[in-house]
């Protein structure tokens, strides 16, 4: 499955919980740059996040009668995408952590303790 249609079947069973979706991919990098490789079938995608983190992506055709520079690119750009989706993942899951957190710290007693330490609510 594409992206694309991951993105159809999670909508089609009304799965609403926080996710990474593919426009917060694509919305991510503020620059796209592509570089190929003098004399070689190496593509190489740089994303550069808002922040200024890169994130990059390569492609290389095995054999130089296949490379074609705009699959090249494609397929670089791709592989850069997959690797924004974990970071974003990651951002993603940190932010829901750190609001379980959050949200047990706010559950403390006046005394300093919280429910698992004998506190009551």
């Amino acid at each position: 499955m594409n992206n694309e249609e991951v993105e159809k079947e999670v909508q089609s069973r009304g799965l609403t919980a926080p996710r990474v979706t593919l426009q917060d991919v694509d919305a991510a990098a503020v620059l796209k740059q592509f570089h190929r490789f003098e004399s070689t079938t190496v593509t190489v995608c740089c994303l550069t996040l808002a922040n200024g983190f890169c994130v990059v992506g390569e492609s290389a055709a095995a054999s130089p009668e296949n490379f074609d520079e705009e699959l090249g690119r494609k397929i670089a750009e791709d592989r850069a995408k997959d690797k924004l989706w974990m970071l974003l993942g990651f951002r993603l899951r940190d932010e829901l952590h750190a609001a379980v957190v959050r949200g047990e710290d706010q559950q403390r007693n006046a005394d300093g303790r919280t429910q698992s330490e004998g506190g009551q609510s």
